[in-house]
């Protein structure tokens, strides 16, 4: 099962990814992204392709 992940250490808190996919990402209380579901659609893979610094994987488990 894909998992979405996002490396904290390369975050900037730009917020494209809860812009264009609020239903999965959100801002934590250090202002940087975070997960908050793990269901995989375009707009994750959206959010992934638009991240600036590439803090988001798409980590395919099989």
């Amino acid at each position: 099962m894909a998992k979405v992940e996002i490396d904290k250490s390369i975050c900037i808190g730009c917020g494209a990814c809860m812009a264009t996919c609020p239903d999965v990402f959100e801002m934590d209380e250090d202002g940087l992204a975070k997960v908050k579901n793990d269901e995989i659609n375009d707009d994750v893979k959206l959010a992934c392709d638009c991240c600036p610094v590439g803090a988001i994987k798409i980590n395919e488990e099989n």
